[in-house]
């Protein structure tokens, strides 16, 4: 699928929590755009997707592999990478790749924790927006994360229009407002940051007595005769 979007990808200093957050006007831009794992990094792949660099680039990054040196290994195997955009994040550094077929206005930027990227935009001034409030924000990741994606739609975001959204936080203590995405809306940030909000109050009921185990991912490995 086409996705042309603006995302950024960016890492808290204080809690060593990893995020990304975009907007589109595709639909159910959540569903394959955002990669992030706890203590490892976060992804954003999008123009045509190629959602492997996700995965598998969380994975070689997992092993050792810094951001870098694995989405290149993963470019250099696929044949579509001229179409493809990516940017990524680990614990130290950051990557983006825009290859040349991407549709224009496109771009990335980057910077000491985040990378911004997108394609099919009003203008790039989008990705200077996005970059600028994320760094003159405070608070927690997930809440920054938005309102930098929220200064990219203001300046123009995606020229076709919005269709969808989505935050995704990769935490040592994860919160329900950590993982929510709008698959097809007519404001579709708008209803994220309404949607985001009101988990932040159940989470504010809940309380943290879990420390956040219930909603952590967990997956059983299977080893096969």
């Amino acid at each position: 699928m086409q996705t042309g979007t603006f995302s950024i990808v960016a890492r808290c200093r204080k809690t060593g929590d990893f995020g990304v957050a975009t907007e589109t006007a595709a639909p159910c831009v959540g569903a394959f755009l955002p990669h992030a794992v706890e203590g490892v990094g976060a992804i954003a792949t999008q123009a045509w997707v190629n959602v492997n660099l996700g995965y598998q680039g969380l994975e070689l990054m997992a092993r050792g592999l810094g951001v870098k040196a694995a989405i290149e290994s993963l470019l250099l195997e696929d044949q579509g990478r001229a179409k493809r955009q990516v940017i990524g994040i680990d614990r130290k550094s950051v990557f983006a790749f825009t290859g040349e077929a991407c549709s224009e206005a496109k771009g990335a930027l980057l910077g000491e924790d985040y990378a911004v990227a997108g394609n099919i935009l009003v203008d790039t001034r989008v990705l200077d927006r996005i970059a600028a409030e994320f760094k003159r924000s405070k608070g927690e990741l997930p809440g920054r994360l938005l309102d930098a994606i929220e200064a990219g739609q203001d300046a123009g975001g995606d020229r076709r229009g919005k269709t969808s959204a989505a935050l995704l936080v990769a935490s040592s203590k994860p919160k329900l407002y950590h993982n929510l995405r709008v698959d097809m809306h007519e404001n579709p940030l708008g209803e994220l940051k309404r949607i985001f909000e009101r988990c932040q109050q159940l989470q504010a009921e809940f309380g943290d007595d879990e420390d956040g185990e219930v909603l952590r991912r967990r997956v059983t490995r299977i080893d096969r005769p």
